[in-house]
């Protein structure tokens, strides 16, 4: 059916369907006879590691969601955004992030210096000035993990543009229901679908949406590089597309809500959220961003402290993900950003006793009963 006109949740179950099947079938096969006279892409459909039917139609429905002309499905979000750097970058370019994005995203980077990259990384306060002529891509997330700070994205793709720099945007934090990058600039937009498109825990899983000519030079490299999505994972993922509206919004308001929460106890020290008002980031979010996610994070102390909170949990559990329907709890300083110097950490305020909450989609009156009577203990 035709796309124009319709709503997010309509775009979500419906973008790509042929109009023949109420449930799309899922093509779990390596090969396709060949010639068949099928085609994706303009390219003849024969091995699934190029094209399959069921991940080209998570690719329309997430291109139809974040408003791109075209979308790969790959088999993570680390093989996405790892294979966008890789058809991007060349020796001797010169790349800039920010040194607050996720852990593994930061060190991926770095690591590319081995290959002759110049990388330079810097606050996301510095990151529009740092933009160059010499700046062939940049990389910045919507919402930084796990200080929940927003750059100014404006201002980023002003910049990029200005210096013809191509522009990388992490959404996953965000997603598509509370803001589209592409929309007002990006180059690119790159989700972890394992968090809140796939929504449930239960799948692995990254999408890269863009225009066709830009799509067109990363699907080389995906081919190549061999990171291309399974059929059933990609049945999953359009699962929870199927729900993701009305999931965020919900994560937008049990996250609000446990925000204020935490940020009225006296066991807590500090709330990381833009939707508090008192956040520095409240205005700035504001103004291109409708809702701001379901990650919260808080600091109550010391590392031991930090512990003892996430071992007097009931409900939640501690796990390093989030998007999920579950509540979960994650120490930073111990996971996703310990392979980062001491000295950084805390540049980045990712002091020992910070924590970062996934909400979920429980009675928010059941998620604040277990963060008070563990904060009790502490």
């Amino acid at each position: 059916m035709g796309n124009e006109g319709k709503g997010f949740s309509t775009k979500a179950i419906h973008s790509g369907d042929d109009g023949k099947n109420i449930i799309s079938p899922i093509y779990q096969t390596a090969i396709f006879k060949h010639p068949n006279g099928e085609k994706i892409r303009g390219k003849d459909l024969k091995y699934s590691r190029e094209d399959n039917p069921t991940v080209h139609l998570l690719e329309q429905k997430v291109a139809s969601l974040e408003c791109g002309e075209d979308c790969l499905a790959f088999s993570s979000g680390m093989a996405a955004i790892s294979t966008a750097f890789l058809a991007l970058a060349a020796k001797g370019d010169e790349v800039l992030t920010s040194k607050e994005v996720y852990g593994a995203s930061l060190i991926l980077l770095r690591s590319l210096k081995k290959f002759g990259l110049e990388v330079k990384c810097v606050l996301n306060e510095e990151l529009a000035n740092s933009i160059k002529p010499s700046t062939k891509f940049v990389f910045v997330e919507t919402m930084t993990n796990p200080t929940l700070s927003v750059p100014d994205l404006p201002e980023i793709i002003k910049a990029s543009r200005e210096n013809a720099a191509t522009l990388i945007v992490d959404n996953t934090f965000a997603t598509p229901v509370n803001l589209r990058p592409l929309e007002i600039g990006a180059d690119f937009v790159v989700h972890s679908a394992t968090k809140y498109l796939g929504g449930h825990n239960d799948v692995i899983a990254g999408v890269l949406s863009g225009s066709t000519s830009r799509i067109e030079g990363i699907w080389e490299w995906r081919r190549n590089l061999g990171g291309s999505l399974d059929p059933f994972a990609a049945y999953l993922v359009m699962r929870g597309l199927k729900t993701l509206k009305l999931r965020v919004l919900e994560h937008n308001k049990n996250a609000t809500l446990i925000a204020q929460f935490l940020e009225s106890h006296k066991k807590v020290k500090r709330v990381n959220y833009p939707g508090l008002v008192s956040s520095p980031y409240n205005k700035r979010a504001k103004r291109f961003m409708s809702g701001f996610g379901g990650v919260i994070s808080f600091e109550v102390g010391d590392g031991m402290q930090a512990y003892r909170l996430i071992s007097e949990l009931k409900m939640i559990k501690p796990a390093p993900s989030l998007g999920g329907v579950e509540t979960l709890i994650t120490h930073p300083a111990s996971s996703s950003h310990k392979n980062i110097s001491p000295e950084e950490r805390r540049e980045l305020g990712i002091a020992e006793g910070l924590v970062r909450l996934s909400v979920g989609l429980e009675d928010v009156e059941d998620i604040m009963q277990d963060l008070g009577n563990a904060l009790e203990k502490i």
